[in-house]
């Protein structure tokens, strides 16, 4: 039996869970809707306060999916019930960030500054304090998608080790190099 998946995913107050005959799962909660497929080699069962997931034979395959689809739906659970959030800070001089509506403007030392247009279901915002690091908080209550969004925006600066300077979460630590040593 999968250690994942043989565990029961809670369902919190105010969270609707149902299975459509076609092995569809969709979740509904304060904070949005969210539905994922599951495969047709596994049983989703709904009972008052808990969802099951299981699985008719012990082939290698399925016994991946196992645990996979069961941390699908207890993400998709989660993320209506509390919601997912990312901060990403800017680690550099004269680096910025603004977010207007779902536009995220970033200067990042480029010639140019960078656009990005982010999903409608993301919430971004841009902080900068003085004598501080830009911060830039994304929400979502899916969190594929808003792993997704932070991986594209890291992406256009990665921290470097030599200086640090870069887009890295926060609280990460960045591995650090020497650099040259001058030589007499």
């Amino acid at each position: 039996m999968s250690r994942i998946g043989k565990l029961p995913i809670h369902i919190p107050q105010g969270v609707t869970v149902a299975v459509s005959p076609d092995n569809t799962v969709t979740v509904k909660g304060p904070k949005g809707e969210l539905s994922q497929k599951v495969s047709e080699d596994l049983t989703v069962t709904v009972d008052e306060t808990n969802v099951h997931v299981e699985r008719h034979t012990e082939d290698k395959n399925h016994k991946a999916m196992h645990g996979l689809y069961r941390s699908l739906i207890h993400n998709m659970v989660v993320g209506v019930s509390e919601g997912y959030k990312i901060q990403q800070e800017l680690v550099g001089v004269g680096y910025r960030a603004n977010a207007e509506g779902n536009v995220l403007e970033l200067g990042l030392g480029y010639s140019h500054a960078i656009f990005l247009q982010l999903p409608p279901e993301v919430k971004v915002s841009a902080v900068t304090e003085k004598r501080a690091n830009p911060i830039i908080t994304l929400e979502c209550c899916d969190k594929q998608l808003i792993g997704q969004v932070a991986a594209k925006i890291r992406s256009f600066r990665k921290p470097e080790p030599y200086k640090g300077k870069g887009i890295r979460f926060v609280g990460e630590q960045v591995r650090r190099k020497a650099g040259k040593s001058a030589k007499v």
